[in-house]
């Protein structure tokens, strides 16, 4: 039997991560974390995922060691049914961003 807390996780939106960044009272495990305003944070989580997307989008793969790797993995066209009638139809070829969570992110989670 597993000892995991089976506690269901809070979803948080972009600003209700922002807040969580800049939150003085969180307990950040590292003495030295420097606290950020929200509109350093706010743009620091931008530049971030910008970053990501725009690399992404000119097809490269990024692994940021113990958090995880973002990667595109090509889907080939293939042909499919519409749900709704059960008429065939062609699904065409497209690129699916992915993310797979590294070593410390699979281990925050249990």
């Amino acid at each position: 039997m597993s000892t995991h807390n089976k506690k269901e996780p809070k979803k948080m939106n972009k600003t209700e991560f922002i807040a969580f960044m800049t939150d003085h009272g969180h307990n950040h495990k590292h003495a030295s974390h420097k606290t950020l305003t929200k509109a350093e944070a706010e743009k620091a989580l931008n530049l971030v995922l910008d970053s990501v997307i725009s690399a992404i989008k000119s097809h490269h793969n990024i692994n940021i060691t113990g958090f995880g790797s973002f990667e595109i993995h090509h889907r080939k066209a293939r042909e499919g049914r519409n749900p709704k009638t059960g008429a065939k139809m062609k699904i065409e070829a497209y690129n699916q961003p992915t993310f797979r969570a590294g070593r410390k992110m699979k281990e925050a989670c249990n």
